[in-house]
């Protein structure tokens, strides 16, 4: 299991500790999208810096970026491996079609309020 980097935790900027703190509101068995965490934070533009800010989690268990895809059901970018990803999200009840898209995207997606 990965553990915490205390170093890279202290390093965190304003608008990455706020990304990772919006990203732990997604449920088990949810998945959201880049763009709809950029708009949770009120930053709709933000969408790749939302994605570079997640490659900075310095906790993978508590912070669940894995929940984080692309568009339509896409998998995206993961720290540990596209392959990583998909194996934590099936854990998690997330099935994949065999286009590598999740099944019932839109029932599995998370909206923020």
């Amino acid at each position: 299991m990965p553990q915490i980097d205390k170093q890279k935790l202290g390093r965190l900027t304003f608008f990455q500790k706020k990304v990772l703190a919006k990203i732990k509101k997604v449920p088990l068995g949810k998945v959201t999208t880049y763009q709809l965490l950029a708009k949770a934070i009120n930053q709709p533009k933000a969408v790749r810096a939302v994605a570079q800010a997640l490659k900075k989690n310095p906790n993978l268990i508590k912070v669940p970026c894995h929940r984080v895809v692309a568009a339509g059901g896409k998998l995206g970018g993961y720290v540990l491996g596209d392959w990583q990803k998909k194996k934590i999200l099936a854990k998690e009840g997330i099935e994949f079609d065999q286009r590598q898209k999740i099944k019932d995207f839109e029932k599995k997606l998370y909206h923020f309020d």
